[in-house]
């Protein structure tokens, strides 16, 4: 079998990204939780404190919705609250990744993509860590089924894919709009608001509805929630849609970030 230089090449650059991608990964973890006593378990405090609080105000209102059962409607505000959280701090870093890094880009010629993507997998790795042995126990001691557990991998999958795309944009748009993390706070409230989160999707009118789904988030949620509280096995079609709005926006993000990256350094 004979390797040509341009295979060669294009292996070593491959190996040269997931080194960068490494050591990124580190650096931002370590600087994240330096002195930190949690670590980074505080993705897990964060959600578990406010579902106790959800659970206080709505649980008894909601809890119809979930079987007659506070522990069902624990169960659903934890899911939607760890999906959201994800969401939320995986793009806000992502967003200033390109930006904050231009010095550096100055200096150095590096792949610019490797930077928002850096935030997603140090966010990944807090994932596995904190909050996936969390569901994926009581994934199984609701539907006793391997089968739900592992499947669990397929919502977080499209929330990754998702949250790439949504990455990879407004890491561009930020080196062209110094405003957009003003802007984007609110698009993460709108985000968070039209997710069901802390109510069950079934309260909210049909009128209203068809605009929700336009909210990527809400078949992730959906399909997490089917998944770890129904007890039954999982629903493919939930689990094609969140993996398909994943797909769609990575897409769209790439698309804009590699049609746009030539002009980040004039800018930077």
């Amino acid at each position: 079998m004979i390797i040509s230089p341009k295979e060669n090449l294009t292996w070593l650059q491959v190996r040269r990204y997931w080194e960068l991608l490494y050591v990124l990964v580190s650096r931002n973890l370590k600087v994240r939780y330096r002195g930190s006593f949690l670590g980074v378990y505080w993705s897990l405090l964060n959600p578990l404190i406010m579902t106790g609080l959800y659970t206080a105000i709505f649980g008894e209102t909601f809890a119809s919705y979930y079987g007659n059962s506070i522990m069902n409607y624990v169960l659903a505000a934890f899911t939607g609250l760890v999906v959201i959280n994800f969401f939320s701090a995986s793009t806000s870093q992502a967003l200033n990744s390109v930006v904050a890094n231009g010095s550096l880009l100055n200096k150095i010629r590096l792949p610019v993509s490797v930077f928002p993507l850096s935030m997603i997998t140090a966010n990944v790795f807090q994932f596995f860590v904190g909050i996936l042995p969390l569901l994926a126990l009581t994934t199984f001691l609701n539907s006793k089924s391997l089968v739900n557990v592992l499947a669990l991998v397929f919502p977080f999958l499209a929330l990754v894919l998702v949250c790439t795309g949504v990455g990879f944009l407004t890491s561009a748009l930020y080196v062209f709009f110094r405003d957009l993390p003003y802007f984007y706070e609110l698009v993460v409230f709108v985000i968070w608001l039209t997710s069901p989160i802390f109510y069950p999707a079934a309260i909210v009118p049909k009128q209203v509805k068809q605009f929700l789904g336009l909210n990527p988030l809400s078949p992730i949620i959906e399909s997490l929630r089917q998944i770890t509280l129904s007890g039954s096995p999982p629903d493919l079609g939930l689990i094609w849609g969140a993996l398909l709005s994943g797909v769609i926006i990575l897409t769209l993000g790439w698309i804009c970030f590699h049609l746009w990256r030539h002009q980040f350094m004039d800018l930077l």
